[in-house]
């Protein structure tokens, strides 16, 4: 029984090491990056990753499915406020970062009823996006392994858009118009990074270290979500007093494995039916 034992835990780890990257993460260059989220913000699962994808020399590109304009708590700020001030803090973001700009997209979805729009226009959009970026890598909330990763709602529905809109890209029957007319190609996505996994599915770790400040910065632009403008909003700039109470609270949400400060993934290469396998 001890050596059967033994055997299972010898597989696993084996299968684990199957699913990493055959380039650690760290060492990517020159491949071309799309993470789609839900809302401004969503990238924060991955900021020092991207910092450090864009600082080697790949290409970054961020498209967010909504304009976050439902998440506040302030009774002052009403949804067009809102969405304008999310976008200012994305950009901010995406400058600290180190990314441009023009690398970013959003769809302009309500916040909190991505779930209840029309599934096929969602859809459609996002293949055209991935056939005019044709990404190698897709960044996207875990959709989940063998089951269902439950995501409160935006997110959740993101994790199928995401994956739909991915294995729809590459077929040129699909959304035909986008190739006989729009002149696009069919694209397969062949390597996916997904967040936001189950503790247990992560089975890559991304060593972050010499981006890990830019992360807090970044994250530290949020300050409609991240500071006491959640409940009264009163950015985009902090005192410097909160403006450290912002930082040292974000630098608690960094995950350290051996004394390293990562971001964990659900690595998935192939085809993408395959992603929840």
């Amino acid at each position: 029984m001890k050596h059967l034992y033994l055997s299972l835990i010898i597989l696993s780890f084996s299968l684990t090491l199957l699913a990493q990257p055959e380039i650690p993460v760290e060492e990517w260059k020159d491949k071309t990056v799309l993470l789609i989220g839900a809302h401004p913000d969503d990238d924060s699962y991955s900021m020092g990753t991207l910092a450090l994808l864009h600082e080697n020399g790949n290409h970054v590109h961020i498209a967010i499915l909504t304009t976050g304009n439902v998440g506040t708590q302030d009774p002052d700020l009403s949804m067009t406020d809102l969405a304008r001030i999310r976008k200012q803090e994305e950009q901010a973001a995406l400058a600290a970062m180190g990314i441009p700009g023009d690398r970013y997209t959003n769809l302009g979805y309500d916040d909190g009823m991505l779930e209840y729009e029309y599934k096929k226009e969602v859809v459609a959009r996002l293949v055209r996006l991935i056939r005019t970026i044709k990404p190698d890598v897709l960044f996207a909330f875990d959709p989940g392994k063998g089951e269902q990763r439950w995501h409160k709602a935006d997110h959740r529905a993101a994790s199928y858009l995401a994956a739909d809109a991915a294995r729809a890209a590459m077929w040129p029957l699909l959304f035909q118009g986008q190739i006989t007319v729009e002149g696009l190609e069919a694209h397969t996505v062949e390597e996916y990074m997904l967040y936001d996994s189950a503790e247990e599915d992560k089975d890559t770790w991304v060593d972050i270290s010499g981006y890990e400040e830019k992360k807090v910065e970044a994250m530290s632009k949020y300050v409609s979500q991240f500071s006491s403008g959640w409940s009264d909003y009163q950015g985009p700039e902090l005192s410097a007093e909160e403006e450290k109470e912002v930082k040292d609270n974000m630098r608690k949400r960094i995950v350290y494995r051996e004394d390293k400060p990562v971001e964990g993934f659900r690595y998935y290469k192939g085809l993408p039916d395959g992603i929840g396998r």
